[in-house]
């Protein structure tokens, strides 16, 4: 089948697809969402061999994520949507197969190799991903503006009622990119805990997926005992994650440097970001935080954290309406 150029989708029916990891998904709806489209989410568990090779197509693609998507194919137009938003390499295969049947397709995050065989790749510039077809952005997609922030205060209402300044701490973990270790986060929390010591107010921890068991257990004791909030996933008795209160609540942000759609996230809040363990991160995502320091959007963690003026960096909005745009929605 030829390939074409960016067309306006047939209908506004829509699809977010990811291979179901928390930051893909995030970025998918982010999207689809400030394009003000309701979508279907699939979550897609690719078989052999195109787990390890995609987006490349083989013989046989179409069944590369099991029967329920190679019978929405076989079904053709009727069944697919007008638009086709993808977030990861298992994704890039799906929309590029989507776009094969007429679908418009936007892939997000560089599908190393040519963008050609989308509509549009969304990229952030610290990936180096040059095109016509492509659209650069600082950071990742998210949903954080200031509706978003207002929802979570009114859904963690609670937290305004804590003695400021309030802290907020954001860990996450060891990577490809980020040589973290105990020692590191040993000398994050020693470094919140002092300052809140020493100026009163509060913290508003919680840590991530990815956040190693012991380093989380290990962040409840060095400032659970603070006034404010510290939230780890696994305990039974933590609830919901309160990470939207915290970025709400925020006067200040201390974060690891391990995750760029953290710290896109917490740079989209108007509180001063602090950043720790810089000098154990390497290859793309430094380079997203030596652009945020250029910026003077950040700062490196240090003992003070004096305020300085920060003015809340969003993207996704702006990455939308060129998507608009371009495909003539």
């Amino acid at each position: 089948m030829q390939q074409r150029d960016s067309q306006t989708p047939k209908n506004t029916t829509t699809w977010t697809l990811s291979d179901g990891h928390a930051g893909n998904v995030r970025q998918a709806t982010a999207l689809a969402g400030a394009l003000g489209l309701a979508a279907r989410e699939w979550t897609l568990d690719a078989r052999a061999p195109w787990r390890w090779l995609a987006p490349r197509r083989l013989p046989g693609s179409r069944g590369a994520f099991g029967p329920g998507f190679g019978q929405a194919l076989a079904l053709g137009e009727a069944a697919l949507p007008g638009l086709a938003i993808g977030c990861g390499r298992q994704a890039a295969l799906a929309t590029r197969l989507l776009r094969r049947h007429g679908v418009a397709a936007v892939q997000i995050l560089d599908p190393r190799i040519s963008t050609r065989h989308w509509d549009l790749v969304i990229a952030p510039e610290h990936d180096g991903l040059h095109g016509r077809n492509v659209i650069r952005l600082l950071g990742s997609l998210h949903p954080v503006d200031d509706l978003w922030l207002a929802a979570a205060r009114r859904d963690f209402a609670t937290f305004g009622e804590l003695p400021g300044p309030r802290t907020a701490v954001l860990i996450g973990g060891p990577s490809a990119h980020a040589d973290f270790d105990e020692a590191g986060f040993e000398a994050l929390f020693e470094c919140v805990a002092d300052c809140v010591q020493r100026e009163g107010g509060s913290v508003l921890a919680t840590a991530s997926r990815r956040t190693p068991p012991a380093i989380a257990a290990r962040m409840r004791e060095r400032l659970g005992w603070l006034p404010g909030v510290v939230w780890g996933p696994g305990a039974a008795d933590d609830g919901r994650n309160p990470y939207p209160g915290l970025l709400g609540w925020a006067d200040r942000i201390v974060a690891s440097a391990d995750s760029v759609n953290m710290l896109s996230e917490a740079c989209a809040t108007d509180a001063p970001v602090f950043v720790a363990g810089i000098d154990r991160l390497g290859g793309r995502p430094r380079r997203f935080v030596d652009s945020l320091l250029g910026r003077g959007r950040v700062r490196p963690l240090d003992p003070l954290m004096a305020p300085f003026p920060a003015q809340a960096l969003r993207e996704t909005a702006r990455v939308a309406a060129e998507v608009a745009s371009r495909l003539g929605l």
